[in-house]
């Protein structure tokens, strides 16, 4: 047990540590890169590669594919977790990257709908499929390496620097985006220039390989495969053996699938909440966000330290708790805030729809092009969930023609025909169904329920002041994950073992997370309404990790081979 990872905990950090901790977060920072430079664009993508949808179906789709990437995230966690566990840490996640970085570079290169057609949008998912499956081994090879070099009571801070580059890398890609929109000018950067970003990560990915190639393997797995303990058959052990499984599912249920939705919540889905139902500039929207993540990152380090004292339980717990029993209060504060001429039309000029119920269809449907939508209940909805103009529904009796009320203003609905080759509507109902939109916009336009957020009567600071809190609670449930989660298991399957719950949480109730509150969103006409997934989520881990998962910030990674 004489390896420089086991020495006292209160000596400083050494080169080589420091070196790991590097090269071991450049990964993450690309990670995160790719991440937010898709989740920024995706209104530009869904324009570029779904243009043959409407656009609510364009967005939602463009969506899908975003969570595309996360949802083959656990097989990669399978795959690449396998591999780390017999043949070693360093070099299973050097293959990683590379396949990462490889497929953020061609989206770059990848001709759009209008050149292409259909095979556009069925390569973009392939590759958010490609750089999944390499992201579902990064992780969990980049936190075991940490872990498994850091000093017995460090591990929490040492793992913590790791969760900020979600920070840097946010950083990095807005940088980017903003350089080259303001260089290029809004109409080049929309048509070519959204490419410029993805081009440039293969910078990154050079910086990357080359330090990852200078390192050693981990103290762990070499004192391991010394000893001829090395897992013969990691999946079997890992999911095979109940002992083993159960500690998985808990992991899962009890850790990750909270920590996942409340970190989408706080760091991607407000900037969708303030782009999009707020109406505020993308510019504004993203700046602010990067300037609460500048204020809350240093907060990863403080818990992941923290997590060395007092655990890492009682604060990822507390994490999710908070975040469940506020998040109907801050979110509708911070609408308040950022367009208050919004919410006050909102409040004064009620808006609803009266329709017979079995003639409204599900408006989130991620397969349904505009030409499924010919009632006129999905009509009236379609009008107002293209532009996030919050409704109330109110049935009549079967039959009935759709009608929008917006305050003291009526606009009867229609019912659609199609063509005859039934690939869109009727020359009529085309017509009509464009007159009936108009005026529904027109009539919420006048109302300024569709007002744009002025700069100038935005409470900044309070945006701001939400924003932190927000980034915060991440901070909180985040920071000391890594650390707990490699805690949690034996050595000779831990890369396995921790890989797939992670990337399930943060894959599958995380990723889904943005596609599935807009859905919810459009479905119900209630802006707040998709703030019931990471609230349930939340709640639901923190009951389970509160009964079933035992504190880990004591455990002796070494002896548990």
């Amino acid at each position: 047990m004489a390896t420089a990872a086991m020495t006292d905990a209160n000596r400083p950090m050494t080169k080589e540590e420091r070196k790991v901790i590097f090269a071991s977060s450049l990964g993450t920072v690309f990670e995160w890169y790719d991440f937010y430079l898709y989740g920024s664009l995706a209104a530009i993508i869904a324009r570029q590669f779904f243009s043959g949808l409407d656009p609510t179906s364009a967005y939602i789709f463009a969506l899908l594919a975003f969570a595309a990437g996360f949802l083959v995230r656990p097989f990669g966690a399978i795959f690449f977790g396998r591999l780390g566990d017999m043949i070693g840490r360093k070099y299973t996640f050097l293959v990683t990257i590379v396949m990462m970085g490889a497929a953020t570079f061609v989206v770059g290169l990848l001709p759009n709908y209008a050149t292409i057609g259909i095979a556009a949008p069925v390569i973009l998912i392939a590759l958010r499929m490609l750089q999944g499956l390499a992201l579902g081994g990064e992780y969990g090879g980049a936190a075991t390496y940490v872990a498994e070099h850091a000093p017995h009571g460090k591990r929490g801070a040492y793992t913590s620097w790791i969760q900020t580059t979600a920070t840097l890398g946010l950083f990095l890609s807005l940088l980017v985006i903003l350089g080259v929109r303001n260089y290029l000018g809004e109409k080049d950067f929309a048509d070519w220039g959204w490419r410029i970003p993805f081009l440039l990560s293969i910078i990154l990915l050079g910086v990357s390989v080359w330090i990852r190639l200078s390192l050693n393997e981990s103290p762990a797995f070499q004192k391991m495969k010394s000893e001829g303990k090395t897992s013969k058959r990691p999946l079997a052990e890992s999911f095979g053996e109940w002992k083993n499984l159960k500690i998985v599912i808990l992991a899962l249920l009890g850790l990750t699938a909270g920590q996942a939705v409340v970190w989408y919540t706080g760091q991607f889905y407000a900037l969708f909440f303030m782009t999009t139902i707020a109406k505020v500039d993308t510019t504004t929207a993203n700046l602010l966000i990067a300037a609460s993540l500048l204020i809350g990152t240093p907060f990863f380090i403080v818990f992941g330290a923290l997590s060395d004292k007092i655990g890492r339980k009682p604060i990822i717990m507390a994490g999710c708790l908070i975040a469940a029993l506020t998040y109907f209060a801050v979110f509708p504060m911070l609408l308040k805030y950022s367009n208050p001429a919004l919410l006050q039309a909102q409040q004064s000029v009620p808006v609803s729809v009266t329709a017979d119920p079995a003639q409204c269809s599900f408006q989130g449907s991620p397969i349904a092009r505009e030409i499924h939508f010919t009632t006129s209940c999905d009509l009236a909805k379609r009008a107002l969930a293209q532009s996030f103009i919050p409704y109330t529904n109110v049935a009549a009796p079967a039959g009935t023609v759709a009608k929008v009320k917006i305050g003291d203003k009526e606009i009867t609905s229609l019912n659609a025909t199609l063509n005859e080759k039934r690939d869109g509507f009727s020359p009529d109902s085309a017509k009509s169904i464009a007159e009936f939109r108009k005026t529904v916009l027109d009539t919420a336009k006048a109302a300024n329920l569709t007002v744009a957020a002025d700069p100038k009567a935005m409470n900044k600071g309070m945006v701001l002041l939400i924003l932190v809190y927000l980034v915060i609670l991440v901070t909180m449930v985040y920071g000391p994950i890594a650390a707990m989660l490699v805690e949690m298991f034996p050595t000779r399957i831990r890369y396995t073992s921790m890989s797939l719950p992670y990337h399930i949480g943060n894959g599958w109730f995380g990723g889904l997370l943005p596609t599935t509150a807009f859905a919810m969103v459009a479905a119900t006409g209630d802006i707040f309404y998709g703030l019931w997934y990471p609230v349930i989520v939340a709640a639901g881990t923190f009951i389970i990790g509160m009964l079933f998962i035992r504190e880990t910030k004591d455990v002796d990674i070494y002896a548990r081979d």
